[in-house]
């Protein structure tokens, strides 16, 4: 959008070239070998060909197939699955038994309220309808009363 500036030219620089460092191993050359004897030594067998030669060599037993484990009556899945529907099985017991209990207290709190209700509407009850009319407090009117070591002289 604007002309470069005539009087200024860009800067060239130099190239730097950076040759990286090789690492050198701690140890300069790997370890040797040490040969390892075999704890015991095999027997040698020599066999005579039809040809009449005499091939001699270390005597190699054949072979053993591995054991075939004994496979269970029952897969591992299978048994999985069984002790994964019995454990689910007694979580829903005990959920059903504790939402029972949780139902159980409820209505006895409930109840316990009502009862206190009623106790405390019979108490208020009594009080109101009772034979005597009279209130059972005292009326005290007290004119010029002096106080002394908290008691009351008139």
């Amino acid at each position: 959008m604007y002309p470069d500036p005539a009087h200024h030219r860009p800067v060239q620089r130099a190239v730097e070239v950076h040759q990286p460092t090789p690492l050198t191993p701690a140890a300069p050359y790997p370890a040797p070998l040490v040969p390892v004897q075999p704890g015991t030594v095999p027997t040698v067998a020599s066999v005579v060909l039809p040809d009449g030669r005499v091939v001699t060599g270390y005597a190699v037993s054949p072979m053993q197939p591995d054991p075939v484990a004994a496979r269970p009556a029952v897969s591992r899945t299978a048994v999985n699955v069984a002790l994964g529907g019995v454990g689910f099985l007694a979580v829903c017991g005990g959920l059903l038994l504790l939402t029972t209990f949780i139902a159980a207290l409820t209505a006895l709190i409930t109840q316990l309220i009502t009862l206190a209700a009623v106790i405390f509407g019979g108490w208020i009850a009594v009080q109101i309808f009772s034979s005597n009319r009279h209130s059972g407090g005292t009326t005290v009117n007290i004119r010029k009363a002096v106080i002394k070591r908290n008691r009351f002289y008139q």
